[in-house]
C-alpha cells in the first residue's frame, strides 16, 4: 500500500467501445490533469492552461483536450472532484475519452509519464477504506455489487453498502469494549472489592449480543446461496421427463432428451433467473435398481446432489400412475425422499398430463394430496412447457424471503461468516465465565476477543495481509 501515490486506471471494462473512463485519484491529480488537460475555451482566454485547469469548479465536467506534450491525444470530458469529497477521499479526476483501446492506453500513458502510476486490484476502494470514506464491510459490498448476477444479489450487496450492518457490529463491538474496560478498572481496586461494571447489565448484554449474532449466522446459509445461486435438484425414475423439463426451464436444449431409459448418467448443471432470483438447476440420473456400473455412479451422484442441493423437484409421469400399486409406489418413494431429506422443500411434479385425461389428472392429484396432504403437488407437460410457470413461481415464492423485503440484514461473505462464528464462541466463553464467577482478568480477556473478532468485519482492527487479501479480488479500476 502506498497511500501518498497517485494512481490511474481504466474505470470502464477493458476493450473497444463508445466511451471509456480514465480515472486519476491522489495527491497529485489534478497536478497531473492540469498538465495534460486543455479546456476547449482555453483559447479564448488570456491565462495559462494550467491555471485555468485549477479555476475549475469542483464536480465540474469539462469539454477539452488530452495532450501529450504537442500532440492531441483525444476529445474528452473531463469531470474534477476536490479532497474529501470523492469516491476514494482523495482528489479525483475522471476523464471520458473514446473507446478506442489504442486512445485508453495513450491516455493512461500519459499520465503515467506525468507521474501517477497503475493502479492495483481494488486500490481505488482501498484509498476509500484508508480515508474513512467506508468501511472494510463496505468496501467488500462494492465487490459484491458489482459481481452481483441477479436482483437478490444486488439487493444484498446493496444493504450492506448502506452501512447498516457496519452499525449494528459497530455499536455491539463498543458496548462490550466499554464492559472490558470497567472490569479491567476493576483490578485496579482489587483490594477494595469495587465492582465497576454491573454484572446484570453485562448479562442483558451477552444475552441480546447472542441473539443478534445467532441470527446474523443463520442468515449465512440464505445469503450464501442467494448470492451463488440456489441449488435445486430435479429427481425421479428414468423417463419421467427431468431433462425435459430442465430445457424448458432455460428455453433451451442443453440436456439430451431420450425414450432409452438411463439416459442421463452425469449430472447436468445450468443456471437460470427468475424474478430477480438466481436457480443452479441440476438433472440428475433416473433413481432405480441397475446392474450397470456406470448408471449406478450415475444415481449415487443423483442422491447426491439431492444432499447438497436446497430445493428438490420430484418428476412422476402421469401416463404411469394409472393403478393403485403404481400411486402407492410412487408415495412411498416420496416419503423416502421426506426421510432422506427433511429440511428441504420438496415439490412433487406431475408431468405428462397433455397425454392422459382431465379425470385422470383429477383421479391421480386426489389420491396424492390424500395420502400425502402437506406436499407442494404441481401438474404440468415439460414437453409442451404447459405449467412451467407456475413452476417457476414456486420456486421463486419458495425462497423469496421475508427478510430479504424487510430490509433486515442477511450475510453473504465467508469471511464476515467466520468472524461471527468466533465472536459467537467468544460469547459464550464470557457467558461461562460469569456463571463461574472467574477473575475480572479473564473475563475481560474474553470480551475483548469477541469485540476484536466484530472489528475484523468491519477494519476496527486489521494488518496489510488481510487488506491484499481482500483488494486484490477487486477489478482493476475498481
Amino acid at each position: 500500500m502506498y497511500k501518498n501515490d497517485t494512481i490511474v486506471a481504466l474505470a470502464t471494462p477493458a476493450g473497444s467501445g463508445a466511451i471509456a473512463v480514465v480515472r486519476l485519484s491522489g495527491s497529485e491529480a489534478h497536478e497531473i490533469a492540469s498538465k495534460i488537460f486543455v479546456p476547449a475555451f482555453a483559447k479564448a482566454d488570456s491565462k495559462s492552461t494550467s491555471e485555468l485547469y485549477h479555476n475549475l469548479g469542483a464536480n465540474t465536467v469539462t469539454l477539452g483536450h488530452i495532450y501529450d506534450g504537442n500532440r492531441m491525444v483525444d476529445e474528452v470530458l473531463l469531470t474534477k472532484f476536490n479532497a474529501p469529497r470523492s469516491y476514494t477521499g482523495e482528489h479525483v479526476v475522471e476523464i471520458s475519452c473514446h473507446g478506442s483501446i489504442y486512445i485508453q492506453q495513450e491516455i493512461i500513458a500519459v499520465c503515467l509519464k506525468n507521474g501517477a502510476r497503475m493502479a492495483n486490484a481494488g486500490e481505488f476502494t482501498l484509498q476509500a477504506f484508508l480515508n474513512a470514506k467506508m468501511d472494510l464491510n463496505q468496501a467488500e459490498a462494492v465487490a459484491d455489487l458489482i459481481s452481483s448476477e441477479s436482483e437478490t444479489a444486488h439487493q444484498i450487496a446493496l444493504q450492506q453498502m448502506r452501512g447498516g450492518f457496519s452499525s449494528e457490529l459497530k455499536e455491539l463491538r463498543g458496548q462490550l469494549l466499554n464492559f472490558a474496560s470497567l472490569i479491567e478498572l476493576e483490578l485496579d481496586f482489587s483490594e477494595e472489592d469495587v465492582a465497576f461494571a454491573d454484572r446484570e447489565d453485562l448479562k442483558r448484554l451477552l444475552s441480546e449480543s447472542q441473539q443478534t449474532l445467532r441470527k446474523l449466522i443463520d442468515s449465512f446459509a440464505l445469503g450464501n446461496v442467494l448470492k451463488t445461486g440456489i441449488p435445486v435438484a430435479i429427481v425421479g425414475e428414468p423417463n419421467v421427463g427431468k431433462s425435459t423439463l430442465l430445457n424448458a426451464l432455460l428455453n433451451e436444449e442443453k440436456a439430451i432428451v431420450s425414450d432409452i431409459a438411463g439416459t442421463t448418467r452425469d449430472s447436468i448443471e445450468d443456471e437460470i433467473n427468475i424474478d430477480g432470483v438466481r436457480f443452479r438447476l441440476i438433472d440428475t440420473a433416473g433413481l432405480r435398481e441397475t446392474t450397470d456400473t456406470i448408471e449406478g455412479m450415475g444415481i449415487q451422484r443423483s442422491y447426491a446432489k439431492a444432499e447438497q442441493s436446497k430445493l428438490v423437484l420430484y418428476l412422476l409421469d402421469a401416463t404411469q400412475l394409472n393403478t393403485a400399486p403404481r400411486i402407492m409406489h410412487c408415495l412411498m418413494r416420496i416419503q423416502i425422499l421426506r426421510e432422506k431429506f427433511p429440511d428441504k422443500p420438496l415439490v412433487v411434479i406431475v408431468n405428462k398430463i397433455d397425454q392422459i385425461t382431465g379425470l385422470e389428472h383429477a383421479e391421480i392429484t386426489k389420491q396424492i394430496n390424500s395420502k400425502s396432504p402437506e406436499t407442494i403437488l404441481i401438474s404440468l407437460s415439460a414437453k409442451s412447457r404447459a405449467g412451467v410457470d407456475e413452476l417457476k413461481t414456486a420456486l421463486v415464492s419458495s425462497f423469496k424471503s421475508g427478510a430479504l423485503s424487510q430490509d433486515d440484514t442477511i450475510v453473504s461473505n465467508a469471511r464476515h461468516y467466520d468472524a461471527l462464528q468466533q465472536a459467537y464462541s467468544s460469547l459464550l466463553e464470557v457467558q461461562e465465565g460469569i456463571e463461574n464467577d472467574i477473575s475480572s482478568e479473564f473475563l475481560a480477556i474474553d470480551i475483548r476477543a469477541t469485540a476484536e473478532s466484530l472489528g475484523i468485519i468491519t477494519g476496527e482492527i486489521t494488518n496489510d495481509e488481510l487488506l491484499g487479501n481482500i483488494f486484490s479480488q477487486f477489478c482493476i479500476g475498481k
